[in-house]
């Protein structure tokens, strides 16, 4: 007698006829011509490691589960471990895609700040023949160049001829070939020097002359200016830098503000500036006032001014660093957009990883290595209001700096902040190592 077709799957003690054309594809687990007699032989569904009943096997699926819980393991306390950990796996590595496309999307925002003074890239390769050659390899040497233009938004600061620059501060930076020292030597803008033939910004050529410094500025731009510098230093100027005002505001700002001690009070309308004696922590606005206040503080001249600025940047670089900024992303990107908008370098800094590299190299700097001090100079004998150098300690310097030797900087005696001073000469002391008048990032100027 036929066996009954059913639902239900045969067994090996009830082997009976099939009718089904093709057993060895039967869904419920009978045996097919490729049957090797053992008992679970040519079943899909038959054992453990088929899914069979033993791993809750069901008809109709080659005797695989017969619901998406069952196949997963949903239902059991394992499956929900490895469906939370397959979750848990994928949004880990959607937070790491986010991130990096953020990430990618910061850096490139902050490197399209950065803009590119190509026109005196130009200019610094057509007079190349007679810019001096660099004596050590790895040291570097930077012109930081203080814009004094009053178009923009810098029209509130003073008078605007039309947009006309002026090098209101120019300091040159020396960067040791060890990175151990960090030597800025400031430059005053009334000092008379000799400006080289240059091009202005509309490709007039200007005859040599002797002018103050920051006429090479107005009259040539930035490639004129650290031709100057070259002509009178004899150093290889590697980058050159252009800071404009309201950058500078930012940076400060975005390090919440730079702390300085004043002696006296100060009230100066054009500077936008009113401060008690005592101690302040200056924000943007106040601090840009500060470091370019000129009449209303110390005897009114550059001198004093450069003093400040000197004073100002070395606690500057001591708050980026003590407060760890370098190392606060959430600190750091502030810093770096507001530094970056308001920077125009030369090709060689003129992306984040340039300007990276270079602060990398400056990070293990000891705050005491890094040196503010000005150019050997004196009241020029010609005008008292305008500034010559002291010989041969100006010479002795640039030689120093040229020849990557080390420059000891000692504390000035007065500072911007103090009692008006006597316009004072700035020589080196006549000694095997001559010392400088200045200032470092070391010096706490509260606690003099």
């Amino acid at each position: 007698m036929d066996a009954d077709v059913t639902d239900s799957a045969g067994t090996p003690a009830d082997p009976g006829p099939d009718p089904d054309p093709d057993p060895g594809h039967r869904g419920d687990g009978g045996a097919g011509p490729q049957d090797d007699g053992s008992p679970d032989g040519g079943r899909e569904g038959g054992g453990p490691e088929n899914g069979g009943p033993e791993n809750g096997g069901g008809r109709g699926s080659g005797g695989g589960p017969g619901t998406w819980a069952e196949r997963t393991g949903a239902g059991r306390p394992d499956g929900r471990k490895r469906h939370w950990l397959r979750w848990t796996a994928l949004g880990a590595a959607l937070v790491v895609l986010v991130a990096a496309g953020v990430g990618w999307w910061l850096y490139q925002r902050l490197n399209g700040n950065i803009r590119t003074d190509t026109a005196a890239e130009a200019e610094l390769r057509a007079y190349e023949r007679e810019r001096p050659t660099a004596l050590v390899t790895d040291a570097q040497n930077i012109l930081l160049i203080g814009s004094d233009s009053r178009a923009g938004d810098n029209r509130k600061y003073g008078r605007d001829d039309g947009g006309q620059q002026r090098s209101d501060t120019v300091i040159l930076l020396h960067l040791a070939a060890d990175r151990k020292s960090a030597t800025a030597v400031s430059v005053p803008r009334d000092l008379m020097v000799e400006i080289p033939g240059c091009h202005g910004s509309g490709g007039k050529a200007t005859g040599a002359r002797t002018a103050q410094f920051n006429w090479a500025f107005e009259i040539g731009g930035t490639a004129c200016t650290v031709r100057t510098v070259e002509l009178m230093t004899k150093i290889r100027v590697d980058h050159h830098v252009v800071v404009d005002f309201s950058g500078f505001k930012d940076m400060v700002d975005a390090v919440d503000g730079v702390g300085i001690c004043l002696r006296e009070p100060i009230d100066d309308p054009a500077a936008h500036l009113k401060l008690s004696a005592g101690q302040h922590t200056l924000d943007g606005e106040q601090a840009l006032g500060y470091v370019r206040a000129r009449k209303s503080l110390g005897d009114g001249s550059d001198t004093a001014r450069m003093d400040r600025q000197q004073q100002f940047l070395a606690a500057l670089v001591n708050k980026v660093r003590s407060n760890g900024v370098l190392l606060n992303p959430a600190r750091l990107y502030p810093v770096l957009d507001a530094a970056t908008k308001s920077l125009t370098t030369d090709e060689g800094l003129d992306s984040l990883r340039d300007l990276y590299g270079l602060v990398r190299g400056m990070r293990n700097v000891p705050t005491d290595k890094v040196q503010f001090l000005t150019v050997p100079r004196r009241p020029y004998r010609q005008n008292a209001n305008r500034d010559e150098l002291v010989q041969p300690d100006a010479d002795r310097l640039f030689r120093q700096l040229r020849e990557d030797a080390p420059v000891t900087v000692v504390p000035a005696k007065n500072s911007g902040s103090g009692p008006a001073p006597e316009k004072r000469t700035d020589a080196v002391r006549a000694t095997p190592n001559p010392t400088y008048s200045g200032t470092n990032a070391a010096d706490d100027l509260c606690k003099e």
